[in-house]
C-alpha cells in the first residue's frame, strides 16, 4: 500500500527540484478512465486525507483558498442520482441527463471540487483557474497512490436545481467531481494534441 507522506513543518526549507524519472513517466501516460466503468478498490480514508492534502499543495492565489471539497461515498451519491432522475423528468431534459448519472454513481469515492470564487482583491478568473489546478492535482495524487480517476462535471454542475443537492451555494461553482478507483481494463492510448501546432516561441 503507498504510505502517506508527512507534510514538512512550516517555515522548512524545502529540497530543491530534482529529476525524477518516475513523475515524467507517470505524466507520459497520464490517461482519464471511464467514470462509469471505476470500480473497487477505492482509497481508505487515510489516502483520501493524503490526497487532499496534496491537491491542496496548488497554487491557492495568495493564500485565497479559492475552493472546498466535499467526499462522497457512493450511498450520498446514490441518494443524489434519484433526486437528480426525478429532476431531470420535471424538467424534461433528454434521456441522456438520466444516462449520465451512470458516470455519477460507479466510482467508490468522488470528491467534489467546488469553486468559491469571489469578487475582490484578485481576478475571479484566476480564482477559478486555482480551483482548476487543484482538480488536477488530485487526479495525481490518486494516481500516485495506485488509482484511476475521472474529472467531469455534466449537467448537473450547472443547473441550479441540481447543484444544490450537493450543497452548492448559489455563490458558488462546481470545478469538478473527480471519481476515483479502479479500472477492470487497462487504458488505451488516444490520440493527443499535436503540441508544435499549439506552439509559439518567443525570443
Amino acid at each position: 500500500m503507498t504510505q502517506t507522506v508527512s507534510p514538512p513543518a512550516l517555515g522548512e526549507p524545502l529540497p530543491a527540484p530534482t529529476p525524477s524519472s518516475e513523475l515524467r513517466n507517470r505524466l507520459a501516460i497520464r490517461r482519464s478512465a471511464p467514470a462509469q466503468a471505476l470500480t473497487t478498490p477505492g482509497p481508505d480514508a487515510d489516502q483520501i486525507a493524503d490526497i487532499l492534502t496534496l491537491g491542496a499543495r496548488s497554487p491557492d492565489h495568495g493564500k485565497m483558498t479559492p475552493w472546498r471539497f466535499v467526499v462522497m461515498g457512493p450511498e450520498s451519491r446514490a441518494g443524489i442520482a434519484e433526486q437528480l432522475a426525478a429532476l431531470a423528468v420535471a424538467k424534461g431534459l433528454p434521456g441522456k441527463a438520466q444516462a449520465v448519472l451512470a458516470k455519477l454513481t460507479a466510482a467508490p469515492t468522488t470528491i467534489l471540487v467546488i469553486s468559491t470564487a469571489a469578487p475582490g482583491l484578485k481576478p475571479v478568473w484566476e480564482q477559478e483557474l486555482s480551483a482548476g489546478a487543484v482538480c488536477m492535482n488530485l487526479e495525481h495524487a490518486a494516481s500516485a497512490h495506485g488509482f484511476a480517476t475521472c474529472w467531469i462535471t455534466d449537467w448537473y454542475s450547472y443547473d441550479p436545481e441540481a447543484a444544490a443537492l450537493f450543497g452548492v451555494q448559489p455563490n458558488e461553482k462546481v470545478a469538478g467531481f473527480i471519481h476515483i478507483g479502479t479500472s477492470p481494463e487497462p487504458l488505451l492510448e488516444r490520440d493527443r494534441p499535436d503540441v508544435a501546432a499549439l506552439l509559439e516561441w518567443l525570443p
